[in-house]
């Protein structure tokens, strides 16, 4: 079981690089190619063109690294697809109907336009993929906050959970916080990733005027959804945690012992076995707040649940905190870029360009660290409350087939990824001061 829990979290990490990358890329490409189509703005158009070549060498990264997902559902996870398959099949069939296919069909006009200014076509093409990449977001994510919180179902007499409002599953709270959780951390990347781009061409002395635009609309993108990320959206699903999965919030904040007037812990180590931080740094009363908008509330800590219902402390505690604090840094480097974009000193400000391009990976971090805070968060279930983790797996698969399949795919996605960082940065020193055939 813990070979197959490996190889499923190898393998959705490693895809995960990808949505985000196209989630968060998807606006702009949309923007310039709209942009390009009604201002008749060749600029425009060379950087749509230019975005659209990188949109689509994560599409199809994230294509063939999405596909062992859905087969190791039954491979690995015969138990839980048996058991849930009537409800968490209907969302991923969604996905690749509605989402995939829209997606995937207007990439194709983008790519495969004539060369020069877009039409009017092509523009709504650009809105289509950006549609279909938000839209198969939240049909992955939605059949995940089902698994986090499951509601819209009922238990059939031989024990397998049936789907019976299909509106619930797609709409719950708990769904849509999620997801607009994951979007704001998608478009945050994506921010970075346009504004250290043109922080590049700047630095380099190359395409600056291009270079320019990027980091202008770039920083002001990332500043808007570092805040998003923390609220409304971040504040609305960490709620969402605390009503129906007090028990992570716990081991994110590494909350031992229940406490009225809670501290927020900033830092620390968490010691499991003395149940206690390591030279913490707290903030009064501060968790009690956050969880229940009161100074003075009650907060249940691990001590308030059985031992088997605690998730893996240390890793939930450290992924929670990497990415809590690296939302903190993109705050509030973004924040600094767009006061010296006010006052025109950005273009000048080598030493904050820098910090531009350097933070580019960084998002990628923090979104990678929500998803293991999330998902470890949630053990020992593997559908909150009513299916447990151990319960989901193959009997079948030894874990020799496993292991060996999981070394296949690490060097497989180690020649996927060089590709990709290969394709990638070459297309960035290439620059989108020409068009080239797609």
């Amino acid at each position: 079981m813990l070979v197959d829990r490996l190889q499923f979290a190898f393998t959705i990490m490693f895809h995960y690089l990808f949505p985000i990358g196209t989630m968060g890329l998807a606006p702009f490409v949309a923007a310039y190619t709209w942009k390009a189509a009604r201002r008749r703005d060749e600029e425009s158009a060379r950087i749509a063109a230019f975005w659209t070549k990188i949109f689509a060498i994560n599409f199809a990264a994230g294509v063939v690294t999405g596909i062992p997902m859905e087969f190791q559902f039954g491979t690995n996870w015969a138990a839980f697809s048996r058991n849930t398959g009537a409800v968490v099949g209907q969302p991923l069939a969604m996905e690749g109907m509605f989402a995939f296919f829209l997606e995937s069909v207007f990439l194709g006009a983008l790519l495969y336009r004539r060369r020069g200014l877009p039409s009017t076509f092509v523009a709504w093409a650009g809105v289509m993929v950006c549609a279909g990449a938000w839209l198969s977001g939240f049909f992955i994510v939605a059949t995940n906050a089902w698994m986090q919180h499951p509601v819209g179902y009922r238990i059939a007499a031989d024990g397998t959970i049936l789907l019976e409002n299909i509106w619930r599953v797609l709409f719950s709270p708990f769904s849509y916080w999620q997801f607009a959780h994951a979007l704001s951390g998608a478009l945050l990347a994506g921010g970075f990733i346009v504004a250290g781009v043109g922080a590049y061409y700047l630095l380099s002395r190359r395409d600056e005027a291009i270079g320019r635009r990027l980091v202008r609309a770039g920083t002001i993108v990332a500043f808007a959804f570092a805040l998003i990320a923390v609220f409304p959206t971040g504040d609305r699903n960490g709620r969402e945690v605390t009503q129906y999965q007090p028990v992570k919030l716990a081991a994110e904040e590494g909350l031992f012992t229940t406490e009225r007037e809670a501290p927020l812990a900033i830092i620390g180590m968490p010691d499991v076995a003395r149940k206690r931080l390591i030279d913490p740094i707290f903030v009064p009363d501060f968790l009690s707040f956050l969880s229940y908008g009161n100074y003075k509330a009650n907060v249940n800590g691990l001590d308030a649940y059985a031992r088997e219902l605690w998730p893996p402390v240390e890793l939930t505690y450290y992924a929670y905190h990497i990415m809590v604090g690296l939302g903190t840094i993109f705050a509030a480097a973004a924040t600094i870029a767009v006061i010296l974009l006010a006052f025109g000193r950005l273009w000048s400000a080598r030493w904050m360009l820098w910090i531009l391009m350097l933070l580019m990976p960084f998002p990628f971090i923090a979104n990678e660290a929500g998803w293991v805070a999330t998902e470890v968060g949630r053990q020992p279930w593997i559908v909150y409350g009513l299916m447990k983790t151990a319960a989901g797996g193959s009997p079948t698969v030894s874990n020799g087939e496993t292991i060996f399949t999981l070394i296949g795919f690490a060097g497989m996605y180690f020649l996927l990824g060089f590709l990709y960082l290969y394709l990638t940065l070459r297309e960035i020193g290439l620059g989108p001061s020409r068009e080239r055939p797609a």
